[in-house]
């Protein structure tokens, strides 16, 4: 391949590493300081421009440039830097991601837990309530029947139901402020 003058194979056919390591030497450090321009990581644009270069000699006999090698090279490593670039952005969004997910399911299963706890002390307290309280409450609360329909229903004053929601309500509260305060949450 003629570049510029510049000949990379010998006239027996083989290839002239002495020319390669020479456009090595000359354009490995400005590569690498435009490659980081776009990265801002010195690190990651030694193995991008190196990545290029690995390339660029493997495949050297069946690049074409049309261009000068200068220019090849320039835009070569900066298509390889944006490359680079836009996978890191997919590896960070899959990360972002998982993080989310990962977050999402520990929340999730903490507000799974505490809400079985809480159902489980509830259920604990409604059963050491007397029986009518209990039924009364359960109306209330679980069956959405307004005060009056349970007094009909059971045949008692609205002032019964009232005060039987009352203490059901008095003893949640104790359980519920003692469940709270020994930080069981």
């Amino acid at each position: 391949m003629a570049f510029k003058g510049i000949n990379i194979r010998t006239k027996t056919g083989n290839d002239d590493i002495a020319v390669f390591e020479m456009l090595f030497r000359k354009y490995y450090s400005d590569l690498v300081n435009y490659s980081a321009r776009f990265t801002g990581d010195i690190d990651a644009s030694e193995e991008i421009v190196q990545d290029f270069f690995y390339n660029y000699w493997k495949n050297r006999k069946t690049i074409n440039i049309r261009l000068s090698v200068k220019a090849y090279f320039y835009r070569s490593v900066k298509n390889n830097t944006l490359n680079y670039l836009d996978a890191l952005n997919v590896r960070r969004k899959y990360a972002d991601r998982v993080l989310n997910m990962s977050k999402g399911q520990s929340g999730y299963e903490d507000n799974e837990m505490e809400f079985s706890e809480l159902n489980e002390l509830v259920k604990n307290t409604l059963d050491e309530l007397p029986e009518r309280c209990r039924i009364i409450f359960r109306m209330s609360r679980f069956d959405g029947l307004k005060y009056e329909e349970i007094a009909k229903e059971l045949s008692v004053s609205v002032k019964t139901v009232e005060a039987n929601i009352g203490k059901a309500l008095k003893l949640l509260r104790i359980r519920l402020d003692k469940y709270t305060r020994s930080g069981v949450q």
